[in-house]
């Protein structure tokens, strides 16, 4: 995209016409060359993840975490060498090779905390400079790069007012009196509707996606805004979009004239594509899509068709063909591809847009395809799409986490599985797949001693007739009939879902003698869009009681022993621990808690202003839906709380803020209850240094095992 030709524009939601920005633009920030060698301490069971390849398809940059953190590291395709381009200790999250090969994006961490910003790199590791994200208290994430490669469209959040510090230290409070804690900023009144009562929990989903977003000039402070940035300097920033009181904001794809950018924006549950006409700032075509995966789509080379991941009108996400007219219009609108009780996860396709990749979600575990789209004929009528022959790949392992396709053919792809930590393979233009040399062998990706367990799927019925799914991993060495401790591990989100991938924390778990079983509650994702909407307002307080039923059921089964019996999860999951604990305060033995929220007035008032944003439209409004929240706060029934009780959080969490925790365990201690919390000093709302997840996980373990496994007495 020429940016000279492109004028500066704004366009915020339910204002006519140009309004000031909510960011300031980006200010690109040169950093010394990272030209040392390699670190001289590398671990030999390691993970690489988020592949992207240079326009040859000969060369790949990944994220790799084999010196203890998740850092950007390239390497050719076909040869085992591979070397680091960041040798900074923050943690990277994506990347993205530019499309002409000079340079290589990145999104990274500073501090490991929320507050990422924006990188590029020389392929030869020269020329890094900070792109976006530079400015305290400011953050910013990737977007995609125009297709000749001239600029990177980037994503500023404007500074946070809920950025205050949070002390912390590596060690396990000795006493949660002694932490320091953050005063709680108050709600304020502007918040954006949640579409409808939070209690309302249908008619079905379709209907209430249909109601028109909020006006963004009606909620709390804070906005996103989108720019195209030039690497070389020889341009200004450019506006494209922005946004006050955002919930997400990113740049899918732009048009190859540069005429229209697709966008994704909206809270959860409320995705939106937008197809935005660049030079007037117009809305051109407008869509719901799926959740999960921000990269919803992309244009066709002649930008008369968009290619979009959404589950508008239907329970799962499918692949939807959007015929537009030269101005960006919507003329109708097709499924392409659909599966019926299979949601897609994932979909990718080269710049030339004749082929498209597909990655399916089949109760946890993927199946990936190839399909070649048909050519765009911008006179044809509308009706069925006629696709072109399909290929099906057959996978090493069971979980599908990235795809980059290549313009000549074939693709790299991330794959994870339930025996070994994720890796990078080639896979040909028949989907053969072949393990990229710098990529750790199966062997080498898993820790040496036992080996990791495969789990069983696991389906039951909560008490409301609702059927649930999940995983089972059975402690090695178990006699078969003896029922054992188990740990009832919650994911987060609540619209992650549990899926068949190596967890170390579960391989320490068993190795300690503890079953888990990782169930996906309702609010998960992969099990259809009223599942997902399932827990939505008063619907959580039966979330709460299918942590319970799932714990009914695998005692039933005869796997674990009802008198010993934990609760654990992050995040969401560690709302849930917590909730738990106390709806239920006879079920379990023991929790671990780990950034989990435990009242939702104050997570309101501590989180990030688009974060709660989000939040709003999941959990429902801080002001209108206070009492109803307040029921559903831990906090509100800790003096129900009898069970020992460890909370974990990073001192750098602005997510969940540490004070979540504190409350908790403090309120905990108050009470007699054995409580102790773990701060994880340089980690945010997730763990990500090798020394800080290796803590972490015994941390867990200790707490689990000191209460769920009797030992003989001395």
């Amino acid at each position: 995209m020429p940016l000279e030709q492109t004028q500066p524009v704004t366009h915020t939601l339910g204002t006519a016409g140009p309004a000031a920005p909510p960011s300031p633009a980006p200010v690109p920030v040169p950093l010394p060359d990272h030209l040392s060698a390699d670190p001289p301490t590398l671990l030999t069971a390691h993970g690489c993840w988020y592949p992207s390849a240079d326009p040859t398809g000969e060369h790949v940059a990944f994220i790799c975490d084999r010196a203890g953190v998740p850092q950007l590291w390239s390497g050719p395709a076909r040869r085992p060498e591979a070397h680091i381009l960041d040798g900074d200790p923050d943690p990277v999250t994506e990347v993205s090779w530019s499309p002409d090969g000079r340079w290589i994006a990145y999104t990274s961490a500073p501090g490991g905390g929320e507050h990422t910003r924006v990188l590029v790199v020389r392929p030869d590791g020269t020329g890094r400079q900070v792109l976006a994200g530079a400015e305290p208290g400011s953050s910013a994430h990737l977007g995609c790069w125009t297709r000749d490669g001239a600029a990177l469209a980037v994503t500023v959040a404007q500074p946070s007012l809920s950025g205050a510090e949070h002390a912390g230290a590596g060690h396990l409070a000795p006493d949660a009196d002694d932490a320091p804690s953050t005063a709680a900023r108050t709600p304020g009144a502007a918040w954006s509707e949640r579409g409808g009562p939070a209690t309302l929990l249908g008619p079905p989903y379709v209907r209430a996606a249909a109601r028109p977003l909020p006006d963004p000039g009606r909620v709390r402070g804070g906005g996103l805004a989108a720019y195209l940035v030039d690497p070389d300097g020889a341009h200004a920033p450019v506006l494209l979009y922005g946004e006050e009181g955002a919930a997400s904001l990113r740049v899918c794809d732009t048009s190859a004239d540069g005429r229209l950018a697709l966008l994704r924006r909206g809270p959860r549950g409320r995705r939106e594509a937008l197809v935005l006409d660049t030079a007037s700032g117009r809305t051109a075509f407008s869509l719901h899509v799926a959740d999960g995966d921000p990269w919803i789509g992309r244009f066709s080379a002649d930008a008369r068709t968009l290619w979009l991941r959404s589950d508008t009108e239907r329970e799962f996400a499918a692949l939807l063909r959007v015929r537009l007219d030269g101005d960006g219009r919507g003329r109708d609108v097709s499924v392409a591809v659909e599966r019926d009780t299979s949601p897609l996860d994932l979909l990718n396709l080269p710049d030339h847009g004749r082929w498209a990749v597909l990655a399916w979600n089949v109760h946890g575990a993927t199946e990936l395809e190839s399909v070649r789209l048909p050519p765009t004929d911008p006179d044809a009528d509308a009706g069925p799409v006629d696709l072109g022959p399909v290929h099906r790949a057959v996978l090493p392992h069971e979980v599908v986490t990235r795809v980059a396709p290549l313009e000549r053919g074939g693709l790299f792809a991330a794959l994870a599985g339930s025996r070994r930590r994720p890796g990078i393979w080639e896979l040909d233009q028949g989907l053969l797949p072949a393990r990229a040399g710098w990529s750790a062998r199966d062997e080498d990706a898993v820790p040496p001693g036992r080996p990791p367990v495969r789990p069983v799927p696991l389906r039951c019925r909560a008490r409301d007739g609702l059927e649930l799914g999940g995983w089972y991993y059975r402690a090695p060495d178990r006699d078969p009939g003896r029922p054992g401790p188990c740990v009832i591990h919650l994911h987060g989100g609540p619209e992650e879902q549990e899926r068949p991938v190596f967890s170390p924390l579960y391989h320490e778990l068993l190795g300690r003698g503890l079953d888990v079983f990782a169930p996906d509650v309702r609010g998960s994702s992969g099990w259809g869009r009223s599942f997902v909407d399932a827990d939505l307002g008063a619907g959580r307080f039966a979330a709460i009681d299918d942590v319970a039923d799932c714990a009914a059921h695998v005692v039933s089964l005869g796997y674990a022993d009802p008198v010993r019996l934990g609760v654990m999860g992050r995040s969401y999951g560690g709302y849930l621990t917590m909730a738990s604990l106390v709806w239920h305060p006879d079920l379990f033995r023991a929790g671990v808690a780990v950034c989990g929220m435990s009242d939702f007035a104050t997570f309101f008032a501590g989180t990030e202003p688009w974060i709660a944003q989000s939040a709003t439209a999941k959990y429902g409004h801080p002001e209108h839906d206070r009492e109803l929240l307040r029921s559903l706060s831990p906090m509100s029934r800790i003096d129900q709380l009898r069970t020992p009780v460890l909370a974990v959080h990073g001192e750098h969490d602005t997510n969940v803020p540490p004070t979540e925790s504190e409350q908790f365990i403090r309120a905990a201690r108050g009470r007699g209850v054995p409580a102790r919390q773990l701060t994880l000093r340089d980690e945010g709302h997730e763990f990500l240094r090798a020394d800080n997840r290796k803590l972490y996980r015994r941390a867990a373990a200790d707490w689990l095992e000191r209460y769920l496994v009797p030992h003989p007495a001395p």
